[in-house]
């Protein structure tokens, strides 16, 4: 099955292919992917539960090909952050003060806007995916 829009000759990757149409663009998302994966002040490993987590909540193929989140989580910030990010895939206006209230448990005020951007972010990218039929590579 071919991607809605075909790829262009920018980017080092089918999905920055896609967003290689636009290298204003490209540049701009890769920059702050890197920010985010890098700078964000979160467990490398964290966040990589929560990236998996959100690929089968958002249905990007491309994305959920790189593995399934663990079953068993290494601790409760990453229980806590997973399970918030899997909420979030499925109807994120049923996030309530609540919720905040768990993570405020684990988390800093400043993590949880890391955590909040992050999910934020890799939702549109996986969405992206999704819509334009990004498929993993074979």
């Amino acid at each position: 099955m071919e991607t809605r829009v075909k790829l262009s000759d920018n980017g080092s990757t089918p999905f920055a292919k896609l967003l290689g149409h636009n290298p204003a663009i490209l540049q701009a998302w890769d920059e702050l992917e890197v920010t985010l994966f890098n700078r964000s002040g979160l467990d490398a490993a964290l966040l990589e539960q929560v990236r998996r987590t959100l690929a089968f909540g958002n249905q990007c193929a491309y994305c959920m090909a790189k593995g399934k989140p663990n079953e068993v989580k290494a601790d409760k910030r990453e229980s806590y952050a997973t399970a918030f990010a899997e909420l979030f895939a499925l109807d994120h206006l049923s996030i309530s003060g609540a919720h905040f209230e768990l993570l405020r448990e684990v988390f800093t005020e400043k993590e949880i806007a890391a955590l909040c951007a992050f999910i934020c972010f890799i939702t549109a990218s996986q969405r992206f995916g999704a819509i334009l039929n990004l498929q993993p590579v074979k």
